[in-house]
């Protein structure tokens, strides 16, 4: 009976737009309307619904109505970093890395589309037969990737990754054992003088939390261009510009890309770039503006080692239609590119920064890498991966900039 009855009180509300114009819906208003409609077709249909059953009703529409229905509770409880919603009967939560079936149901197909209409309510994304899937963020950083049938055989699909609030500084990243004390003030002293990083893992292995928190010691003198497919980034500073790219409209026109933004990011006068990720042709873009002066550019990228970073990028510039050399790129990027980050969740769920490795340069038309430090695993008991931290003893080739750039930096943090 409860889900007809909603499905009546969401068709009845339709005829009360003006509750959901305003940019700040008016809970007051919008219970009082929900009451008033279930008390209605209480009578009317001569339902046989107590006051507990009509407050509970009412209840979970206004939290439908206000937020996101049934994936309120799993947004606000801080142990769930992701949410999977594989059909409206099967909710997945990620909780300290672990996957776990959540007891969180939909009632339907419909209420599900309805979940993910207010999800899309205050962007510009739409999801339908001919575009059936997108990303979008919500006003909390939290990173949602929606799609539906006919594409998703097992009905409409969300998947969440939730924006982490807590992290503010790198201290919390080695209090979770995410790297050691002297990955650390390297990583703190490598943001200070500027270097170019790319920050790269498999997605969930936590890289754009690492990029968040790193960016906090960025000067506030600086001006902070962010270039995101989908916005969410959360930067603490105050001159910051947030551009995002836009998808076409139904005809495919209107679409501006990461390329299109990152042109234009060049003649805004940037202290720093700093792209959400790197998916195409903008590799190269992002390697010139490196090159002709925008240091301290900070970049994600999907990518299993250091050494497949690379490999990335070339095949990233090679397919995206530019006419330009392997040779050519592989200069490029020595010349620009100082630092990769290799971050990845382990099989206990863990995150850790695996691999800090400079790129050195040239040698023979390859290029070389040298880890400064890694992760080396010893071995998985009780469930719990066990390992340790290893300095490689390699000074890295731009260490004399921290000198000049007046940033204290122990040379023995390399030291074995």
């Amino acid at each position: 009976m409860s889900k007809e009855l909603k499905e009546k009180v969401r068709y009845r509300l339709k005829e009360h737009s003006h509750i959901f114009t305003n940019e700040k819906i008016n809970e007051q208003e919008l219970r009082f309307t929900v009451a008033r409609i279930v008390e209605e077709l209480r009578i009317r249909e001569r339902l046989q619904l107590d006051e507990n059953g009509s407050k509970k009703i009412i209840d979970e529409l206004i939290d439908e109505f206000m937020g996101f229905g049934p994936l309120k509770a799993l947004l606000e409880d801080k142990a769930v970093t992701e949410i999977m919603v594989n059909g409206p009967k099967k909710v997945y939560v990620e909780k300290e890395g672990r996957m776990l079936l959540s007891d969180i149901t939909f009632e339907n197909n419909q209420h599900l589309l309805y979940i993910i209409q207010k999800i899309l309510m205050p962007t510009r994304r739409h999801v339908d037969e001919l575009s059936p899937f997108t990303d979008v963020s919500l006003p909390d950083g939290s990173r949602v990737n929606i799609i539906i049938p006919p594409v998703s055989l097992s009905g409409p699909v969300i998947t969440i990754r939730k924006f982490i609030k807590e992290f503010g500084s790198i201290e919390d990243l080695v209090g979770l054992d995410t790297l050691s004390r002297d990955m650390a003030d390297f990583l703190i002293a490598a943001i200070r003088v500027k270097l170019n990083i790319i920050f790269s893992g498999a997605t969930g292995s936590g890289k754009t939390t690492t990029l968040n928190i790193l960016s906090t010691y960025i000067s506030t003198r600086e001006r902070i261009v962010t270039i995101e497919d989908t916005a969410e980034l959360r930067l603490n500073q105050e001159h910051v510009v947030n551009l995002e790219a836009r998808p076409g409209n139904i005809e495919g026109k209107g679409d501006i890309t990461i390329r299109d933004l990152f042109r234009n990011t060049l003649r805004m006068r940037p202290g720093r770039i700093i792209l959400g990720e790197v998916r195409s042709g903008e590799a190269l873009d992002m390697l010139q503006a490196m090159c002709s002066g925008h240091d301290g550019s900070l970049a994600v990228l999907h990518a299993s080692s250091p050494l497949d970073v690379v490999s990335r990028i070339e095949t990233m510039i090679l397919t995206s239609g530019i006419n330009i050399p392997v040779w050519a790129i592989k200069k490029q990027i020595a010349s620009s590119l100082n630092l990769i980050i290799q971050q990845e969740q382990l099989a206990d769920g863990s995150r850790k920064i695996t691999h800090i490795t400079e790129v050195r340069g040239l040698d023979k038309d390859e290029l070389v890498l040298q880890d400064l430090f890694s992760y080396e695993i010893e071995c998985v008991q009780d469930g719990k991966v066990k390992g340790a931290w290893k300095n490689h003893g390699a000074v890295p080739l731009f260490f004399s900039r921290f000198k000049k750039k007046g940033v204290e930096l122990n040379e023995a943090i390399f030291k074995s």
